[in-house]
């Protein structure tokens, strides 16, 4: 039997399809920074796209159910190789996968001269196949344990048709059930797959260096209770976002999973960013479940949107391009640490979530905020295309990356 390397090796085509998270990875940050670009001058009032989601409904759509898709397909294509010890998914089927992905982006943006249907079976198309392909590896390997990771991935698919169908009926969809469901999907995801490789890399990590406390081992006890607790909560927010009980099984949330996150020695990681900011990236987790809760319970400090964007952008944003950078140098054979080009993708990735929260303490100070949140997005996932793009291009690693 062929390894993972020999089949890489096999594929004679274009080095961009040789493993799962390149052509995924790379349009993801094409994409994120491309839509916040249209995104900017449409909130303005100056741009306006021939779909049928209203402005904020597509802004909200494309960030979940667009980008996130080609992060987990990205991320599922290349992990579940390790899970299952069968071989990935390379060349034209691949090809296949990512050309779904890019029908549904082009479905959406141009839905108001398609049916309704046609644009959500489009759209779905991905994240179905994705899901079937995914099953077949889990069953032939008889990985049982991950089969979680695809029934996140089915409520995902959910969330998104449920979206489209509010949005065919009129509804205001970016405050939907199917936004919620989909996010609560994708939060659930990070603190599944987080719990797992967070402390498993801080320990990896911090091992290299010598004593000194590591960090407790994933999946005790503690962290299936946090798990347990945070389901519930989530479903509460799903179905009655602005109850009181909602907020405070929230704020119980945050205060648990903040308890989790110390637990894995985050203190310890300060001299490696590819490490923190992972432990960042899932900070928004609980901060977002405070936010969120507090806003339940007091409602109008920060506005339901401005905090939602805890998770949107900080918890999905953060991890998301935390994972990225480092699968795509661990997978590309480069040394597994983070220049001063990657901490600068980390740090404006975290202006603009702040950005975007001070747009809802201070609404007289909108626009700017606004303005200043899309530019520090463009300036993260767009610098992660230019970093990283020649990596994810080449089959061999380059030698350097400028600042990476």
């Amino acid at each position: 039997m062929t390894s993972t390397a020999e089949q890489m090796r096999v594929w004679r085509g274009p080095a961009v399809l040789s493993f799962g998270f390149r052509p995924f990875f790379l349009c993801a940050g094409i994409w994120a920074a491309g839509i916040m670009a249209l995104w900017v001058p449409m909130l303005a009032g100056a741009l306006s796209l021939p779909t049928a989601f209203d402005p904020v409904s597509w802004h909200a759509h494309e960030f979940l159910f667009g980008y996130l898709a080609a992060v987990i397909a990205g991320f599922l294509l290349t992990a579940v190789p390790n899970w299952t010890g069968r071989l990935p998914i390379v060349g034209w089927p691949l090809a296949g996968l990512a050309a779904l992905w890019l029908l549904g982006r082009m479905a959406v943006m141009v839905s108001a001269g398609l049916p309704p249907l046609a644009v959500a079976l489009m759209d779905l198309a991905l994240p179905v196949v994705l899901g079937a392909v995914i099953l077949r590896e889990i069953v032939a390997g008889k990985n049982w344990r991950n089969l979680i990771v695809l029934a996140m991935l089915a409520v995902f698919a959910l969330g998104n048709a449920l979206f489209h169908w509010e949005a065919a009926r009129g509804d205001f969809a970016a405050q939907g059930y199917g936004l919620r469901l989909g996010l609560a999907a994708v939060a659930m995801m990070i603190a599944v797959i987080g719990g797992r490789i967070v402390p498993s890399f801080t320990r990896n990590w911090l091992a290299r260096r010598g004593a000194g406390r590591l960090p407790v081992p994933p999946m005790q006890r503690f962290d299936k209770g946090a798990l347990l607790v945070l389901l519930v909560a989530l479903g509460m927010w799903v179905t009655r976002p602005e109850a009181l009980a909602t907020g405070g099984a929230l704020v119980v949330v945050g205060v648990v999973h903040a308890a989790r996150l110390a637990r894995w020695a985050g203190e310890r990681t300060g001299a490696e960013p590819l490490v923190w900011v992972l432990h960042l990236g899932y900070a928004f987790v609980p901060l977002g479940a405070l936010g969120i809760g507090l806003e339940a319970l007091s409602s109008g400090v920060f506005g339901a949107a401005a905090v939602q964007h805890l998770w949107m952008a900080g918890a999905v944003g953060l991890m998301t391009l935390a994972v990225m950078t480092r699968a795509t140098l661990g997978h590309t054979g480069r040394a597994l640490t983070a220049g001063g080009g990657t901490v600068a993708l980390y740090l404006a990735l975290v202006v603009s979530v702040l950005a975007r929260l001070a747009a809802g303490l201070w609404p007289a100070e909108a626009v700017l905020l606004h303005a200043l949140a899309g530019i520090a997005w463009i300036g993260a996932f767009g610098g992660f295309a230019v970093l990283y793009g020649p990596l994810m291009l080449r089959l061999k690693p380059a030698k350097t990356i400028p600042g990476a």
